[in-house]
């Protein structure tokens, strides 16, 4: 699951009755993948290349107690809450971005292979639709962009930066998908997933800087 993320968050900034803060949610949804990468590049959770162990993922994600744990999502989620509501003095806003955050271990357990936990030890949890890119891929697609078409329905702006998001997105989600495996985790890894979701953030931020919720 990759952009199949940014779906709670379209849905949250279109349930925002004044400013949508479709930004902030783009990170929230995808908080905890900020942090397993940058735990990556610590040491701190870790994970290793093994072509085949998925149909569509080569990755396999092994030890990732503190992100990838109901646990530390929970965690995640409400530090993310609290600081949203520091940086914006808006409480739905604060609630929103939490959930959001949370529903980012709800969408994993979909489509990971058995590597989640509820609290960093066994029982490891997943349903393993990466097993089945037929199902996943247009289930991913559908999510996504059903999410923000019901965004734009809620909102009201330009359509220029909608498209450019769009486009956005299933290039990076193209590029997941299509492109060359790696032969081994460096930081390259890490850096371009930072990169990723600093895109899709930064198109995010300025499609909801030119909406406004209808009356």
């Amino acid at each position: 699951m990759f952009i199949g993320h940014f779906a709670p968050a379209f849905v949250a900034a279109a349930v925002s009755p004044a400013r949508p803060r479709l930004g902030l949610y783009f990170l929230a949804a995808q908080a905890v993948d900020w942090a397993f990468f940058a735990f990556l590049l610590l040491g701190i959770e870790d994970m290793r290349v093994s072509p085949g162990i998925t149909a569509m993922n080569p990755m396999d994600l092994y030890h990732m107690p503190f992100t990838h744990s109901l646990l530390g999502s929970a965690g995640f989620a409400v530090g993310f809450a609290v600081l949203a509501w520091l940086i914006t003095r808006d409480r739905l806003a604060s609630v929103l971005s939490g959930c959001v955050v949370l529903s980012h271990w709800l969408l994993d357990l979909i489509v990971h292979r058995p590597d989640l936990t509820l609290a960093g030890d066994p029982p490891k949890l997943g349903l393993g639709l990466w097993n089945y890119p037929a199902i996943e891929m247009p289930l991913e697609l559908a999510l996504t962009f059903g999410a923000l078409a019901f965004f734009l329905s809620r909102t009201g702006g330009p359509a220029g930066p909608a498209i450019v998001l769009g486009v956005l997105l299933l290039g990076l989600q193209a590029v997941n998908w299509f492109g060359p495996e790696p032969e081994a985790v460096t930081p390259a890894i890490s850096i371009t997933a930072f990169v990723a979701y600093a895109l899709a953030t930064l198109g995010a931020w300025w499609l909801g800087h030119t909406r406004r919720a209808k009356r």
